[in-house]
């Protein structure tokens, strides 16, 4: 559990040093409802394209692994070995460094083997992205 302003949400583990992971930055998230969580990340100087607004690569970035913070955040942390099968990405306006990127991620459907998810994106209750994504599940240990 973090502290401070960010009392109440988890912290996603620091990336490891050297991993794609590591230039995203520090996430929180939680979880208010079942099959719902929020997962929350500070946009930085280094998460914007040429023109000054987020990069369209930074924000498909985080839909990924807002989906796996997401399943984490509903006591799912088995499924943070699962793996993308396929992942989408609408652009719906531009994002900003200094606000937080707030993503709802919810599960649709789940079945043996996979999990049908999406996600909105926004900043200062702006959307700025959606997403929608099929993970499969990962294998139960042997």
């Amino acid at each position: 559990m973090a502290d401070g302003p960010w009392a109440g949400w988890y912290r996603w583990p620091d990336p490891i040093e050297g991993t794609f992971l590591e230039p995203l930055g520090l996430s929180y998230f939680r979880s208010d409802a079942p099959g719902k969580a929020t997962v929350m990340l500070e946009s930085l100087p280094t998460h914007v394209n040429r023109l000054g607004a987020l990069h369209g690569g930074f924000l498909a970035t985080l839909a990924d692994h807002a989906y796996f913070a997401g399943l984490a955040a509903m006591d799912r942390p088995e499924q943070v070995a699962a793996v993308t099968v396929d992942l989408t990405m609408q652009f719906c306006g531009a994002g900003s460094v200094g606000p937080p990127v707030r993503t709802e991620v919810e599960v649709l459907r789940e079945t043996g083997r996979l999990l049908f998810m999406r996600l909105t994106m926004e900043q200062d209750g702006n959307l700025i992205a959606a997403s929608t994504a099929t993970i499969r599940k990962a294998s139960a240990p042997k």
